[in-house]
């Protein structure tokens, strides 16, 4: 049995699934303390205001995004299948985070969108380096956040095979 979280942990996933199921407005830190299971002086504790709530639901995406993309490249079926493969992975608690960091950006948060682009960046830099071409890295990557779309709405996403044999075709030279 997995150890408890801690109670940091819990009031930033208390902050996340607020900030996505409600919206920033309603994510206050009494809402938070209150979601998480701790008072609000344990929330304080943590994090001294909402600006180091936010500060600490990027840096949190910051560590999920590195820890993904480290496991991206270690994928036996490398980078480009193993992205494809888990962008429809959707209510995990790096779905959520993503989630409630972009709510964030929307909002009055704008700086946070650079968790966002870091994300893209990374995981596009992954893909560049099996595939060798940063045009078609970009593709798969847009490939990937159409699959995410698609998860989101509970559609499925064509069979992987398939989408990898569209990525084949983008990495080899047009002749004619």
């Amino acid at each position: 049995m997995p150890p408890a979280p801690t109670a940091r942990a819990k009031v930033l996933r208390a902050f996340c699934d607020l900030l996505v199921d409600s919206g920033e407005r309603s994510a206050t830190l009494d809402a938070v303390a209150e979601r998480a299971g701790v008072s609000k002086g344990g929330l304080l504790y943590h994090f001294g205001s909402k600006d180091a709530l936010v500060e600490g639901v990027v840096a949190h995406l910051h560590d999920l995004v590195a820890a993904d993309v480290a496991t991206m490249r270690a994928a036996p079926e490398g980078p480009v299948a193993y992205l494809l493969r888990t962008s429809s992975a959707v209510g995990s608690e790096f779905d959520r985070t993503y989630l409630a960091v972009t709510q964030l950006a929307q909002g009055p948060y704008p700086w946070a969108r650079g968790a966002l682009d870091a994300a893209q960046d990374a995981w596009t830099a992954a893909v560049a380096d099996q595939v060798g071409d940063d045009a078609v890295a970009r593709a798969v990557v847009l490939l990937s956040d159409g699959i995410y779309y698609r998860a989101s709405l509970g559609i499925d996403a064509p069979p992987l095979d398939e989408l990898l044999a569209v990525v084949d075709r983008l990495r080899s030279p047009v002749t004619g």
